[in-house]
C-alpha cells in the first residue's frame, strides 16, 4: 500500500503505520525544496517518512522543522527517533511539552497509566529524548519561516493543555492535531467527510475546545489537515457540527453523573449510540459493526476523558 498522498500547495500526508492503515497521518509541507513535518507519529512512522522524502526527491537534510501539535504518543512518540535522522531540523512543541521531549520518562509513565506497560511497549517502543538545544517552544503567535512560507503556531487547548495548531497562510489551511476532531477516510461518502470529537483521556475542557475551534475559524481556513485522518473540507459546516457534538458529549457526561456506579460504562454506551446516530445521519454506507470497530478505541478514550472531566468538575 502506498502510504504517501499528495495534495495541492505541496502538502503531503504519510500513513504513520500506527495500529491500522488510515488511523494516523504525518504531514509534510514542502516549499522550495525545504520541508516542515507536522507530527511525528510513533516510532513506526520513521521509515514511512524517510521513504516519503525519497519519493519526493528530498533528503533528510531538507527538513527544517518537526512541529508537534501535542505530545500524546500517537502524535509525538517517534519525535526523538525522527530527529536523530533529520540533522537540520528543529523541533517545535508547546512550551508545556518541552520538558517532556527532553526527558520523556514522565510522559511514558502517564501513558503507561492509561494503556498499561505491555501495550505501551508494543505500540510505541523506546521513546527517545530530544536535545533541548534543538527545541523551539511554540508559543502562541509564533511565526516560522519555511523558505519564505509562513507557518503560524496557535495555542489551541481543549483536547490537551499542550496543544497547538499550525496555520499555513499559503494554502489557507490548518494542521489541527486533535482539536478539530476525527475524520476517518473509511466513512467518506459522496465526497463528504464525517467528523466526530475526541476528548482525550485526562485534559478534556469543553469550554476551551469550543474557543479553540472558533479561533481556527476566525482565520477563515479552506482546509483542515487532521492527524486522524488528513484532509477535511467544508470546514465551516464541520465546525458547527463539532460544536453541537461537543455539547452532546457534555450532556451525556452530565446524565451519567447522577447514575451512580458504572459511570464510565454508561458514558461509553451513550457515546456509542451518539456515534451510530451520527453515522446514520451522515449517510454512512459502512455496516454498524465496521463503524464500531473503527471507533472502538476512540469511544473508550472519549468515555475516559469525560469521566475524568466530571471528576475534576466535582472534585
Amino acid at each position: 500500500m502506498n502510504s504517501l498522498t499528495c495534495y495541492e500547495h505541496d502538502i503531503h500526508s504519510v500513513d504513520a503505520g500506527y495500529v491500522r492503515p488510515l488511523l494516523a497521518a504525518v504531514h509534510l509541507i514542502v516549499e522550495e525544496g525545504r520541508v516542515a513535518i507536522v507530527d511525528s507519529g510513533s516510532n513506526a512512522a520513521v521509515r514511512p517518512v524517510l521513504e516519503a522524502l525519497k519519493a519526493l526527491r528530498l533528503s533528510p537534510q531538507a527538513v527544517d522543522y518537526l512541529i508537534l501539535t501535542h505530545i500524546h504518543l500517537d502524535h509525538a512518540g517517534g519525535a526523538g527517533s525522527l530527529m536523530r535522522v533529520l540533522p537540520s531540523a528543529r523541533l517545535l512543541v508547546h512550551p508545556r511539552g518541552v520538558a517532556h521531549m527532553v526527558d520523556p520518562s514522565r510522559l511514558v509513565a502517564g501513558v503507561t497509566a492509561v494503556y498499561g506497560a505491555t501495550a505501551v511497549r508494543e505500540l510505541y517502543g523506546e521513546i527517545l529524548p530530544v536535545a533541548e538545544a534543538r527545541i523551539i517552544p511554540a508559543t502562541h503567535g509564533l511565526r516560522v519561516d519555511l523558505a519564505g512560507r509562513e507557518l503560524l503556531c496557535l495555542d489551541t487547548p481543549g483536547h490537551a493543555r499542550h496543544h497547538i495548531s499550525v496555520y499555513d497562510r499559503r494554502s489557507s489551511s490548518f494542521f489541527t492535531g486533535d482539536i478539530f476532531g476525527l475524520s476517518y477516510r473509511e466513512l467518506d461518502r459522496d465526497g463528504r467527510q464525517f467528523i466526530f470529537p475526541t476528548t482525550t483521556p485526562v485534559q478534556f475542557d469543553p469550554v476551551a475546545m469550543h474557543a479553540s475551534i472558533d479561533l481556527l475559524l476566525s482565520h477563515a481556513p479552506q482546509v483542515m489537515y487532521l492527524t486522524h485522518y488528513s484532509q477535511v473540507r467544508d470546514v465551516a459546516a464541520k465546525a458547527v457540527r463539532l460544536h453541537e457534538l461537543i455539547d452532546e458529549h457534555v450532556r451525556i457526561a452530565r446524565r451519567a453523573e447522577v447514575a451512580g456506579s458504572g459511570r464510565r460504562e454508561r458514558i461509553r454506551a451513550e457515546l456509542q449510540e451518539l456515534l451510530l446516530a451520527e453515522a446514520e445521519r451522515f449517510g454512512c454506507a459502512l455496516p454498524t459493526a465496521r463503524v464500531l470497530e473503527l471507533f472502538a478505541t476512540d469511544l473508550d478514550l472519549n468515555a475516559q476523558g469525560l469521566d475524568v472531566w466530571l471528576a475534576s468538575c466535582t472534585g
